[in-house]
């Protein structure tokens, strides 16, 4: 079982920077590929950016390439995503995904375990 628990989700202006965190448990972090996805009111869960587990391997949805940056730590058995230049638009539930052994992919239901998701809520 993998726990996963994200941080760092507010409320901030659009323009302005947010960096959400997903901590892991487990011992072999670094083979999970990690991913973030959001879920807006009404809306399917979409997503975000997906790294490998050794970080070679990066996707980004096309919505927010070149304003979100996805990174890991596999020593502090965590996952980033810097989010700049936000807009009304990214206003969602942020939740962290990991996909046991497996590739990083754009699917949702290559990933096997979720967090519980962090609220970012940009203001025009």
């Amino acid at each position: 079982q993998v726990q996963l628990v994200e941080s760092g989700g507010g409320l901030v202006q659009a323009g302005g920077s947010l960096r959400l965190s997903c901590a892991a448990s487990g011992r072999t972090f670094s083979s999970y590929a990690m991913a973030w996805f959001r879920q807006a009111p009404g809306k399917e869960r979409e997503f975000v950016a997906a790294i490998s587990g050794l970080g070679g391997r990066i996707y980004y949805a096309d919505s927010v390439k070149g304003r979100f940056t996805v990174s890991r730590d596999n020593a502090k058995n965590t996952v980033y995503v810097q989010m700049n230049s936000l807009k009304p638009e990214d206003t969602a539930v942020y939740y962290c995904a990991a996909s046991i052994g497996g590739w990083a992919t754009r699917v949702r239901n290559d990933y096997d375990y979720w967090g519980q998701g962090t609220q970012v809520t940009v203001s025009s």
